[in-house]
């Protein structure tokens, strides 16, 4: 097979990973696993999908296996490990600004042991890095999918997760809006998606409940 047809297959299951990933969050889904799921839904979805997205690295790794590594000078070397770096960075500090218990499901589980009904929504951030960028997470998994674009498996993992990135935060911020109505409408249309490119947008020190 030709390059060409090697990066079809490989879009073809980010293609079918997103599909997926959308298709168990939507309202009708949610209607027929909840009920079958209860508070394991949400653990349930997470490891699908990482599950699936396992499988379509593993899928891309073995189309481009033997592929040798792009002919770069050591700087821009240097400089790609130093931004895949900083992406993990970024990407870790931005999730210890959430509740990883209730992000990963184990929050929803503790709770119905202990007969404490669901847990509350995620609060709206608006500080830390969300003062900067509506999705510092992404931010972050961007630096990193192209810090290690320095062999053809590494590009194309890098164009088809960054597209898979951009339509996947179009969709959650329809979902974000629905949820907290005017205030993430405003928020939306001042502070930039990936890249703080206007600084420091939001100067409060509290966040939105």
């Amino acid at each position: 097979m030709s390059p060409l047809e090697f990066h079809a297959i490989y879009a073809l299951a980010w293609c079918s990973f997103g599909y997926g990933h959308s298709l168990l969050a939507t309202t009708k889904a949610k209607g027929l696993l909840i009920p079958a799921l209860g508070p394991y839904y949400r653990i349930t979805y997470n490891a699908a999908a990482g599950i699936h997205i396992f499988a379509v690295w593993l899928i891309g790794a073995w189309l481009f296996e033997g592929v040798s590594e792009f002919v770069l000078s050591t700087p821009i070397r240097a400089g790609l490990h130093g931004l895949s770096i900083l992406g993990l960075v970024i990407l870790v500090l931005a999730l210890r600004g959430y509740d990883l218990g209730l992000l990963a499901g184990t929050a929803q589980i503790r709770n119905h042991r202990q007969g404490l009904g669901e847990p509350g929504i995620e609060p709206f951030h608006t500080t830390g890095f969300h003062a900067y960028v509506r999705h510092p997470i992404y931010s972050g998994a961007f630096l990193m999918l192209w810090g290690n674009c320095q062999d053809e498996f590494g590009l194309a993992t890098a164009i088809w997760g960054s597209t898979y990135l951009t339509i996947g935060a179009m969709h959650e911020e329809l979902f974000l809006q629905s949820l907290y109505g005017k205030a993430y409408q405003t928020y939306r249309s001042t502070v930039p998606a990936f890249f703080p490119w206007r600084g420091k947008v939001v100067n409060t020190s509290e966040e939105t409940a």
